[in-house]
C-alpha cells in the first residue's frame, strides 16, 4: 500500500467519504489532491493552534510578567495588542494577498515570523525583568499579532480553495480536539510538578517550544497543493481596502454576519474575568494556572469533534448554542459568587466553570469560521475574512473599556454583563439564514 493510499483511506474514513475526491465548491483540479491537502492543513493549523495557546496573552504571558516583575499597567496592553494586532491591519493585507495567485506562502511567512517573535520573548524573559523585559516581550507580541494576521487572512482562503464544503467543519474540529490535548499534556505538567524552582526558565522553555511548533506548522502547510486562484481586487491595499468597505453597506447578509460576531465579542471577552474571579477565590500560584489549562486543554479535546459535525450540519446553529450556553454559565458563576457557594467558586469548581466556558467559547468560534467560509465564493472569501477581522479589532480594543467596569463592579458584575449580552448575540445568530450544506 502506498502513502497515497493511505492517506486517502484515512482521509475516507475521517469524513465518510466513499470517494476520497468528492469535492464541492472547490476548483476541479484541487480534487485530486484533496486528502493530502487536507492532512497538510491539519498538520500546519494543528501545530499553529498549540504555540498559540503556548503563547496565550490572556494566561500564560501575564504569568511571565509576573515572574518578572513586570509593571501592572504593561500587562493591561496585552490582550487588546495581541487580538487588536492580529485583526486591525488584515483589511489592507488580504488586498495585498488578493494579487497572489496562490496564498499559501502568506501563511508560511506568518508562521516564521511568529516562530522568530516567540523566540525573541524567550529570550527577553531569559536575560532581562522588569519594565525591560515587558517592553521587550511587548514589542515580540506586537510582531506575533501580526505575524498571525497573515497567518489568520490566507487560512481560510486556502481552506476554500482545497477543502470541500461540508468537510471544512470536521477540519477544524480535529485539529482543535488534538491541540487540545497537546495543551492538557502542558496544563498537567504545570499542574503535577514542582515548577517554581526553576524560575521563569519554565516560561522561556515553553516559548521557544512555541517557536520551534510554528516552524514544523509551516513545512506542513508547504506540502498543500494549492491551484492558482482570482487575482481580482489587487493595486493599491490602501485604495481596495477602502472600497472593500462598501462590502457592508450592499452585502446584507455578510452586514448581519459581522453584527452577529460582534455580540459574540461577549463570550470572546469574558475569559480574563473568569481568570480573575478564580485568582481571587481559589489556587493563584503554578498549580492553578495548570488547572485552568488543563480545563482548555480537555474542553478543546472533548468537545471539537462535535461542534465540527454539528458546524458542518448548521455552522448558525453552533454559534447560538454556544453563546446561549455562555450566557447560562455567566448567571451561574455570578449567583454562586454572590451567594458564596465555595464548592462552586473553589478551585475545582473554578476550572470546571472554565472547561465549560472554554467548550461554549470553542463552538462559537469554530461556528463563525465555519460560516464565513459556507456563506462565501473563492472571489469574495478574502475581503469578507479581512474586512469582519479589521472591524472586530476596532471594536475588541473598544471592549478593552469593560476593564475599567471590572475595576468598578468587580468581576462577578462583569460577568454577569457578559452573560446578558451573550444571550443578546446567541438570539441574533439563531436569527441568520442558514448557509451550511448538511449532505
Amino acid at each position: 500500500m502506498t502513502d497515497k493510499n493511505t492517506a486517502e483511506r484515512l482521509y475516507s474514513f475521517i469524513t465518510g467519504d466513499e470517494d476520497a475526491r468528492v469535492c464541492k465548491d472547490i476548483p476541479e483540479e484541487a480534487c485530486h489532491y484533496q486528502p493530502r491537502n487536507f492532512f497538510a492543513y491539519l498538520g500546519g493549523n494543528l501545530l499553529g493552534k498549540v504555540a498559540d495557546e503556548i503563547a496565550s496573552a490572556k494566561l500564560v504571558i501575564p504569568w511571565i510578567f509576573g515572574a518578572l516583575g513586570v509593571p501592572t499597567i504593561l500587562t493591561g496592553f496585552l490582550v487588546p495588542i495581541r487580538e487588536a494586532g492580529k485583526l486591525l491591519p488584515q483589511m489592507v493585507i488580504a488586498a495585498v494577498i488578493r494579487q497572489m495567485p496562490r496564498r499559501k506562502g502568506v501563511w508560511i511567512a506568518g508562521a516564521v515570523l511568529s516562530a522568530l517573535s516567540l523566540f525573541g520573548m524567550a529570550l527577553a524573559a531569559g536575560i532581562s525583568e522588569g519594565i525591560a523585559a515587558g517592553v521587550a516581550i511587548i514589542a515580540m507580541l506586537i510582531l506575533f499579532s501580526l505575524a498571525e494576521g497573515l497567518c489568520s487572512v490566507s487560512a481560510k482562503d486556502v481552506l476554500g480553495k482545497t477543502i470541500s464544503k461540508s468537510r471544512r467543519g470536521r477540519l477544524m474540529g480535529l485539529s482543535a480536539g488534538i491541540s487540545g490535548i497537546a495543551v492538557l499534556a502542558i496544563g498537567i505538567l504545570m499542574g503535577t510538578r514542582q515548577l517554581e524552582q526553576y524560575g521563569v526558565g519554565v516560561f522561556s522553555g515553553l516559548l521557544i517550544a512555541g517557536g520551534i511548533l510554528w516552524l514544523l506548522g509551516a513545512i506542513s502547510f508547504a506540502c498543500i497543493a494549492e491551484t492558482p486562484g482570482a487575482t481580482s481586487g489587487g493595486g493599491n491595499a490602501l485604495q481596495v481596502a477602502l472600497q472593500q468597505l462598501s462590502i457592508l453597506r450592499s452585502d446584507k447578509p455578510f452586514r448581519h454576519f459581522v453584527i452577529a460576531r460582534a455580540l459574540l465579542l461577549a463570550i470572546a471577552l469574558a475569559p480574563p474575568f473568569y481568570v480573575l474571579l478564580a485568582q481571587q477565590t481559589a489556587n493563584a500560584d503554578l498549580k492553578g494556572l495548570g488547572l485552568l489549562i488543563i480545563s482548555n486543554g480537555l474542553a478543546a479535546s472533548i468537545s471539537a469533534p462535535f461542534w465540527g459535525r454539528l458546524g458542518d450540519r448548521s455552522s448558525r446553529s453552533v454559534m447560538a448554542i454556544g453563546a446561549t450556553g455562555a450566557g447560562i454559565l455567566g448567571v451561574f458563576t455570578f449567583t454562586a459568587t454572590i451567594a458564596q457557594w465555595h464548592w462552586a467558586t473553589g478551585t475545582f469548581g473554578m476550572a470546571i466553570i472554565f472547561f465549560l466556558l472554554n467548550i461554549m467559547h470553542g463552538g462559537l468560534r469554530l461556528g463563525r469560521k465555519v460560516y464565513l467560509v459556507d456563506m462565501s465564493t473563492t472571489d469574495n472569501r478574502a475581503a469578507y475574512v479581512a474586512i469582519s477581522n479589521t472591524l472586530i479589532g476596532v471594536i475588541m480594543l473598544l471592549g478593552g473599556l469593560l476593564g475599567l467596569i471590572g475595576d468598578i463592579l468587580g468581576a462577578a458584575p462583569t460577568i454577569m454583563l457578559l452573560a446578558i449580552l451573550s444571550f443578546c448575540a446567541g438570539a441574533y445568530a439563531y436569527g441568520l439564514p442558514e448557509v451550511s450544506d448538511p449532505n
